[in-house]
């Protein structure tokens, strides 16, 4: 089924499927758990539209491909465009809030980090990206200390919130939007908190944005 976006609260607006734009060693712990240096600007990546899945369906795993992990994330929808913009104006064009897993080949991804290489194809392959629905901003109390978590068969694995970012959500858009332009419909994912981990089939997953909601999937 093709992706298109959801809602869980708010006015339910159409947009179009357009790409994510991923944000990585955004938590200091995550960047020590993976033994990688802290950066001086926001690691960005990006995941094409066919990487888009809705969560609630079964997350398909990649077969005989090594280890997939799991990296929770907040996710941004927006929808207005935005190229080089300030704070203020990368903060008006966020539509919705949602979770997202940056879904990972990591013994992929080492092996191409070891060689110098890109990593985009253990981060952006088919279904790397399922997607919970959205709540509409003006539902949000406060996106800059937002709180959300990932539980695997009941076992918590991943905690964050937003104010532990390294570089915030308004800054992350402006300095996106100096390398991207930012179309409606696009997605932001902004950093995993420590805690990630394999996945197995069967595994049950339950992803929470804390006190608005919580979604859960599992793993075939």
């Amino acid at each position: 089924m093709k992706y298109r976006h959801r809602w869980i609260s708010g006015d339910r607006i159409d947009l179009p499927v357009g790409k994510v734009v991923c944000v990585g060693r955004n938590y200091a712990a995550h960047v020590q758990e993976l033994n990688n240096p802290l950066p001086d600007d926001p690691v960005l990546f990006i995941k094409p539209c066919t990487a888009m899945v809705n969560l609630e369906p079964p997350v398909k795993l990649p077969r005989n491909r090594g280890a997939v992990h799991h990296e929770a994330e907040v996710s941004l929808l927006i929808r207005e465009p935005l190229t080089d913009a300030s704070e203020h104006e990368a903060n008006q064009a966020i539509m919705a809030i949602g979770l997202g897993l940056d879904l990972t080949l990591r013994d992929l991804q080492e092996r191409q980090k070891s060689k110098g290489l890109p990593w985009e194809v253990a981060k952006a392959f088919d279904n790397s990206c399922p997607l919970s629905g959205f709540v509409a901003v003006e539902h949000i109390k406060d996106p800059a200390n937002l709180g959300f978590s990932l539980s695997v068969n009941g076992e918590p694995r991943q905690k964050g919130t937003t104010a532990h970012m390294l570089t915030s959500i308004p800054g992350l858009l402006s300095y996106i939007s100096r390398h991207f332009t930012l179309l409606p419909g696009d997605i932001v994912l902004t950093g995993t908190p420590e805690g990630v981990g394999s996945l197995q089939s069967g595994d049950e997953l339950e992803l929470s944005l804390n006190g608005i909601f919580s979604t859960r999937t599992r793993c075939l």
